[in-house]
């Protein structure tokens, strides 16, 4: 059961490092806010293991300090059930655990401009603060650290690929071994109307420890633009290999706003 708890932390730190990328992917693309404007990201999301389901409730703000470079902050509560296996007895007993989620911030900074070969890149570096619940096992208590870098190209006037490749330095759990875990993936959208976009990914983690294996990911959805500045997102998704979650959903809300 702690290991099971340690890959849920693990998971977890990596989607909320990237807590500030367009929702519902997990695949971050390499368009930063515009300059003066602010984006406010709200959701609710939920995966589940065969003994654990958890639940994600997490709010991003993101600025365009300046052209081409955005800061963001992350933040949110959790809830979580457990199957956990009394030795003694053979008896199983269900733990139900709730609190505040981890502090995310984060950055991006478009180096490299779009051209007709080559795609536009950024670099997105961000921290995780250790504000979780320790005791309650909803977090590790440790400050974990990512830098990603993404590439997007343009491929036509409805479509376009974004490529992630990163790389998160794991705090140390008390009392349990964690590697580092090196994750990257692939992603599309497709405008099918002017209010309308469909949105795929396929991501792997590989946890730098002996013994860990590749996880492999996949996950679709949408989104629909209510209005100009309001967007509704819907995603699912689930495990195509490795050790992670056999289902994943997601929902939420993005509203741009500011000069």
């Amino acid at each position: 059961m702690k290991r099971t708890i340690i890959a849920i932390i693990c998971f977890v730190s990596v989607s909320c490092l990237n807590v500030i990328a367009g929702r519902p992917l997990v695949i971050d693309d390499a368009d930063p806010v515009d300059a003066g404007q602010y984006e406010l990201e709200l959701g609710a999301s939920s995966v589940r293991l065969p003994d654990c389901k958890h639940w994600d409730f997490p709010i991003g703000l993101t600025y365009g300090l300046m052209p081409a470079v955005e800061i963001g902050i992350g933040f949110g509560g959790q809830y979580e059930t457990r199957t956990e296996f009394l030795h003694d007895s053979g008896l199983q007993s269900t733990c139900k655990e709730s609190g505040l989620g981890d502090l995310v911030i984060g950055a991006k900074w478009q180096c490299y401009k779009e051209t007709k070969m080559i795609p536009r890149m950024a670099i997105v570096p961000s921290v995780k603060l250790p504000t979780a619940d320790t005791d309650k096992g909803l977090g590790s208590g440790k400050t974990d650290f990512d830098l990603t870098w993404v590439a997007s190209k343009t491929l036509s006037e409805r479509m376009a690929v974004h490529v992630n490749v990163g790389y998160c330095f794991i705090g140390q759990p008390e009392e349990e071994e964690a590697g580092d875990i090196m994750h990257y993936g692939v992603a599309s959208d497709y405008q099918i109307a002017d209010s309308w976009q469909l949105v795929a990914e396929i991501f792997a983690e590989n946890e730098l420890l002996h013994g860990s294996n590749t996880a492999i990911q996949y996950n679709a959805g949408c989104r629909w633009s209510l209005v100009d500045n309001l967007t509704f997102d819907l995603a699912g998704g689930s495990v195509i290999k490795g050790d992670a979650p056999d289902l994943t959903v997601s929902a939420g809300l993005t509203l741009a706003f500011g000069n």
